[in-house]
């Protein structure tokens, strides 16, 4: 007899799949995630898993697309929030972490995908999704400079690379210690520093 889960529509089995391999790297390396350990945590057979993914890359892929377009709809949220370029900068900041910390299989794909040094599908969908997410960053420093909210002499283009910086380097330091969910606390006291050293660029 089937089970509800081998019911589920073609869309909510991607979907289900995608949340099966971002729970499974929170517990384990990527990149020896096979695609039998991904059906034995959906609780189906590898077969009904290649029904809807013809490999392991497109598996990844998949998820990749998950994770840049909900970073994305973060950072639009953020935007759209508030008037203010500084405070939506503050948001933004708080959401990604916030995303991290909810799904924290989530950097240990990302990095994963980024140390292959053959090029692939999955690792371009992450390259190009952190230059759109560093242009929007930039863009909401350009537009608090020009409402006067930030230092006209500021440097943009170096400003941006720290707040992306900044959160890896929050995300690293809770990988190091076992714990991604710790960054939660740590996030608004750094922030602030962020914010402070930004706003007071002569």
């Amino acid at each position: 007899m089937k089970t509800q889960r081998e019911y589920l529509r073609a869309s909510d089995r991607r979907a289900a799949t995608v949340e099966a391999v971002v729970a499974l790297a929170a517990r384990h390396n990527p990149s020896e995630i096979t695609t039998t350990a991904i059906a034995q945590e959906m609780g189906l057979t590898q077969g009904a898993v290649f029904r809807h993914f013809a490999t392991k890359d497109t598996i990844l892929q998949a998820v990749m697309e998950w994770v840049a377009a909900g970073l994305m709809s973060r950072v639009d949220a953020a935007v759209r929030a508030t008037a203010s370029p500084l405070r939506a900068l503050e948001s933004l900041f708080t959401a990604h972490v916030e995303f991290v910390a909810s799904h924290p299989g989530v950097p240990r794909i990302l990095l994963s995908e980024l140390q292959r040094a053959e090029p692939s599908t999955p690792k371009g969908i992450v390259q190009a999704f952190l230059r759109r997410y560093g242009e929007r960053v930039s863009q909401l420093l350009a537009d608090a400079k020009q409402r006067e909210e930030l230092p006209a002499a500021l440097d943009t283009e170096a400003a941006a690379i720290l707040f992306v910086g900044t959160i890896q380097g929050l995300v690293l330091q809770g990988l190091l210690a076992g714990d991604v969910t710790r960054i939660r606390g740590d996030a608004p006291r750094v922030f602030a520093i962020y914010r402070r050293g930004i706003e007071a660029q002569p």
